[in-house]
């Protein structure tokens, strides 16, 4: 039994889980937020208890440090020396990293010069690395990359149809995200299956959303771009759009390019559209208060989440398994209800939700007829970054 840490760094934010491995056990789960101000907030479960605490916790390192007292302190380890693997998640690994890999000076270096794919994560991320690192120097530490999983793809599917040589000089290029969810997906599918050949469509619905085509456990097609800004609507990302718009729109109000990202990232999506939010939740109630474009949002976001499944069906010369994940995936019935009728039709699916099947991960949502089996199956990234790890920590250990 080997205690595995999985970490999401995030730029205010410290999230974490120990997992007992090979069992996959959780032990504890935690987060520190708001890093950087006097009311940060440290909250942490073990055996069914939570204990919050509102204390300052200024950098990252302040957070790891709190981190270890506490799971000393509450007898979640005894010594630090149980811990025998860290695993981090980062953002993107680029074209230099297919899979979960050790962390060495040279992986640190090549995470900080992608930095500028993903400025405001890889950044982060290398923060939590490096102070968990030198509060923890003799364990090995991992890296998790979210695009490692889409590196599968074949150069027709990532490469973009703009003068070969910005690919060539600057690599820019499809890279996806969320491959750590999707990669969980695919082996949860592949459990309930029960065969290792067959044709998935995963979509991740979250406050950021993505949709990945997998073939056989790999990735075929995923909807994301060079950054995690393209793809389908999203809460606050705007997704796919004509860039003769964006441009038109920059020319009229007189943007810079700062304010230009910040619009489709920060103002766009869900809550772009809506004028009201960008949570799902929000946007029914301002269906149930006849609100247009509260409805014209949730229309909007579901035709665009249908128009990619029936890409990837094409692309994967049809489907076994259509899989919803993630905060708007596993939770809105009000989207599910709303999208699935858009692609039933044409790909022979029939759904009753009031007659769901559990099974192991998730429910099956289709009836017997049903041509696509379709699930809903919470996602569980930290899992795969456990593994991933734990698997590293035997072969390096």
């Amino acid at each position: 039994m080997k205690k595995i840490f999985a970490v999401n760094a995030g730029s205010s934010s410290l999230k974490f889980q120990i997992i007992e491995m090979p069992e996959e056990e959780v032990i504890t789960v935690g987060q520190v937020e708001r890093i950087g101000f006097d009311d940060s907030i440290f909250s942490i479960t073990f055996e069914n208890h939570t204990q919050k605490t509102i204390l300052p916790v200024k950098t990252q390192k302040d957070a790891v440090q709190l981190v270890l007292k506490t799971v000393l302190e509450m007898g979640i380890v005894k010594n630090l020396d149980e811990i025998k693997g860290v695993g981090h998640r980062v953002v993107q690994g680029g074209e230099f990293f297919d899979k979960t890999v050790v962390v060495t000076p040279e992986v640190v270096e090549k995470i900080d010069y992608l930095a500028q794919f993903a400025p405001l994560h890889n950044k982060a991320n290398l923060e939590g690395y490096k102070a968990f690192h030198e509060l923890l120097p003799n364990v090995i530490h991992t890296v998790v990359f979210d695009t490692a999983f889409h590196q599968t793809m074949e150069e027709q599917n990532y490469i973009f149809p703009i003068p070969y040589h910005y690919y060539k000089d600057y690599a820019i290029r499809r890279y996806g995200a969320h491959g750590t969810s999707h990669k969980y997906i695919a082996s949860v599918v592949e459990e309930l299956l029960q065969t290792k050949e067959y044709k998935l469509i995963s979509c991740h619905l979250g406050s950021g959303a993505s949709l990945c085509a997998i073939k056989n456990g790999k990735c075929i097609d995923t909807s994301m771009g060079f950054t995690p800004l393209g793809g389908i609507m999203m809460g606050t990302r705007c997704g796919d759009v004509d860039p003769s718009a964006i441009l038109y729109m920059m020319e009229k109000e007189n943007l810079t390019p700062a304010q230009m990202n910040h619009i489709l990232n920060k103002e766009s999506g869900l809550l772009g559209v809506s004028g009201r939010s960008s949570d799902m939740r929000d946007i029914d109630k301002g269906i149930a208060a006849d609100e247009h474009q509260s409805l014209l949002a949730q229309k909007l976001y579901c035709t665009r989440v249908a128009q990619f499944i029936g890409s990837y069906f094409v692309e994967l010369g049809g489907c076994d398994a259509l899989v919803f994940t993630a905060g708007v995936g596993e939770n809105s019935k009000s989207t599910r209800s709303r999208l699935l009728p858009m692609i039933s039709e044409a790909l022979g699916i029939e759904v009753d939700e009031s007659q769901a099947i559990d099974v192991k991960h998730g429910q099956l949502i289709s009836t017997k007829n049903s041509k696509v089996k379709v699930y809903i199956i919470p996602t569980n990234e930290e899992l795969m970054i456990a593994r991933d790890t734990y698997e590293l920590v035997q072969q390096n250990g």
